[in-house]
């Protein structure tokens, strides 16, 4: 297979993201120029300017690649043959390596002093992590349709789920108030997530 060459458009976006992802981890949103940005990237601002509107444009596409990377794109389809549980193990594993890692909370901070308290550019943001897009979401929903966990509201089962992870290892970490976990206590936190949505949501035949 031939690789296609980048383009010098393509080369510098990525040099820009490089240098933001930096930027944002090391100084904040706030603590990031365009100047700076332009500086670190090897570029001129204009050029930053042509692919990003602002800082936190940028910040939020950070964010949606690691979510896209992690929650989206994992090679994980429903399989009826195989146990309930082995499967949504594996997903729920990847979500908290995601929300817990260091990149992701570190963007999440960077971008939450800016969104959090503007609604209406929350709302706007949110679009960008479409939660039915997700394999765990589909897998939810294949495991509906196959009669293996109990007819519901599929959003709503995701999101008890989704809020079990979250709850524990990302806004704990996202706030400041809690130091992130250990290896094991991610298995364990897996482990009991997903013992506590199946016994509510797996039929017994």
């Amino acid at each position: 297979m031939i690789e296609m060459k980048k383009t010098r458009s393509q080369l510098k976006r990525e040099a820009i993201l490089d240098a933001a992802k930096r930027a944002f981890l090391e100084y904040g949103v706030h603590g990031t120029s365009m100047d700076k940005l332009a500086a670190l990237a090897s570029v001129s601002k204009r050029t930053v300017y042509n692919h990003f509107s602002n800082k936190e444009q940028l910040v939020l596409h950070l964010l949606s690649e690691l979510w896209t990377q992690s929650m989206v794109d994992v090679d994980v389809d429903y399989n009826p043959k195989a146990g309930l549980r082995e499967q949504l193990l594996h997903l729920v594993e990847a979500e908290i390596n995601l929300v817990s890692g260091t990149e992701f909370l570190g963007l999440s901070r960077a971008a939450a002093g800016y969104y959090l308290f503007n609604e209406e550019k929350l709302q706007d943001a949110m679009t960008e992590f479409p939660t039915d897009s997700t394999a765990l979401h589909r897998w939810i929903n294949a495991a509906m349709a196959d009669g293996k966990l109990r007819s519901a509201d599929i959003d709503v089962a995701f999101n008890q789920l989704h809020s079990l992870v979250k709850g524990v290892c990302y806004w704990p970490q996202l706030l400041g108030y809690e130091a992130g976990l250990s290896k094991e206590e991610k298995t364990r936190l897996a482990s009991e997530s997903v013992d506590l949505f199946l016994a509510y949501y797996q039929v017994n035949k």
